[in-house]
């Protein structure tokens, strides 16, 4: 059965940034409990990689389930459009209580990648009367593959330099350099950002950026001590801070949201991936009041966007079940233990041919090569550790789910080591 599966699956689905007919065959994963996969030949393998990063309470947890099947019986789904419900409204309020004082106001989207374009849109719209038309990004960041977002992915080391030429030109300032936790502000990086503003801040309706960790775009880890500068000349100039912690939110670099590490409130932010746990797709834009005052004066009198399934209330349910399981602050304690386990595991990975660096922060483990991954081998050589890590471009690395054991971190961090052995 599962290589009738596999052979369909390679013929007929087209998988994320591969070809068609695939290139490598897919495995088939026949159940997913707590952080193991069990695939269809047999073999159980701890998810290394949290499931692209959302399945932060492992799969199928007990409370999220039951909150799901209990809507499920209520009510699958409804319109948004003129109607509400309890999910929704229950899960803004929780949201608005757990992000940065003042964004009180919530955009449901469908995922984390349209929760950037509600952004976007939010932005230009406040701008609008301004003729603030453009907006900037962090070079090395990565949004999403809708055309917004890709249009604010890094220009050149992205993943979307094909399309150069049918994307709006935004405005792209350097990243704050390599760093840590604690590490001070870089006062060339602080020149240059302040004169990028000075020539162009009347242009800009927002800045967007991801917050102490760019993820798909390099799994790079700046100072949090640079945001607060970048805050101050968002204000100096007129310009919106747009916060992506889509992949940062919910715990993942050791505080709940990337922005707390130094206090930084955002005019807008966006949230996605661990929202629900990983279990159904779901985002949301937060913004603050002044925004949504700008925009429901302006002249489209509101703001132009509406998914068909926006606060899907299975969806609101998980998430509301999730955001429960962080309520106790057990998170915080996972994440410094994974933390510590994978600083100390992937330690060797240092002195093995062909390593750049090794960097570890919260429950997000990265060694960085001097070459491009062998994929299918670093692969191989994981599973054959008992792990599923999915590298890509010259990085092997892990975000474990925090219910990972000691154990299970343990083991995937000798997967991450044989993968960079065999890359």
């Amino acid at each position: 059965m599962s290589a009738s599966l596999e052979a369909l699956d390679q013929r007929h689905v087209w998988h994320p940034y591969g070809t068609q007919p695939a290139a490598l065959p897919a495995l088939v994963v026949e159940r997913a409990e707590g952080v193991w996969l069990r695939l269809a030949d047999g073999r159980r393998v701890v998810d290394g990689m949290s499931s692209w990063w959302c399945a932060c309470h492992g799969h199928g947890h007990p409370h999220i389930r039951a909150a799901v099947a209990a809507q499920l019986e209520a009510m699958p789904h409804v319109m948004f459009g003129g109607l509400t419900h309890a999910p929704a409204v229950r899960l803004a309020e929780r949201l608005v209580a757990l992000t940065p004082e003042g964004l009180e106001h919530v955009f449901f989207a469908d995922s984390g990648s349209i929760a950037i374009e509600v952004a976007i849109k939010m932005a230009l719209q406040a701008g609008r009367a301004a003729r603030r038309t453009r907006l900037a990004a962090l070079r090395g960041g990565y949004h999403g593959d809708t055309f917004g977002a890709m249009a604010l992915c890094d220009p050149v080391g992205g993943m979307h330099e094909l399309w150069a030429g049918a994307l709006p030109s935004h405005l792209f300032l350097p990243r704050p350099p390599a760093g840590g936790l604690g590490d001070p502000v870089d006062p060339a990086w602080v020149a240059a950002v302040e004169a990028l503003f000075a020539a162009h801040g009347s242009e800009l309706a927002a800045l967007v950026l991801e917050p102490v960790v760019q993820g798909a775009g390099g799994m790079w880890f700046w100072s949090p001590a640079h945001l607060p500068v970048l805050r101050e000349l968002c204000d100096r100039h007129g310009v919106l801070l747009v916060l992506d912690e889509i992949a940062t939110g919910f715990g993942r670099t050791g505080a709940l949201f990337a922005a707390d590490h130094v206090g930084v409130r955002p005019d807008v932010m966006c949230v996605g991936k661990a929202l629900t746990g990983g279990t159904l797709t779901l985002g949301a834009t937060l913004c603050t009041p002044a925004v949504a005052a700008a925009i429901s004066a302006g002249e489209g009198g509101a703001l132009m966007h509406g998914p068909t399934f926006m606060a899907n209330p299975l969806a609101c349910a998980a998430a509301l079940a999730s955001t429960d399981l962080l309520a106790d602050g057990a998170w915080h304690r996972d994440v410094a233990r994974i933390e510590a386990a994978l600083a100390e595991g992937l330690a060797p990975a240092r002195a093995l041919p062909g390593v750049a660096d090794v960097r570890v922060l919260g429950a997000i483990g990265v060694v960085q090569l001097d070459h491009p991954v062998d994929v299918a081998r670093a692969t191989e050589a994981a599973l054959a550790e008992g792990v599923w890590l999915r590298p890509f471009r010259d990085l092997v690395y892990t975000m474990p789910p925090f219910v990972s054991t000691p154990s299970e971190v343990a083991s995937i961090a000798r997967a991450v080591l044989a993968a960079t052995r065999a890359s």
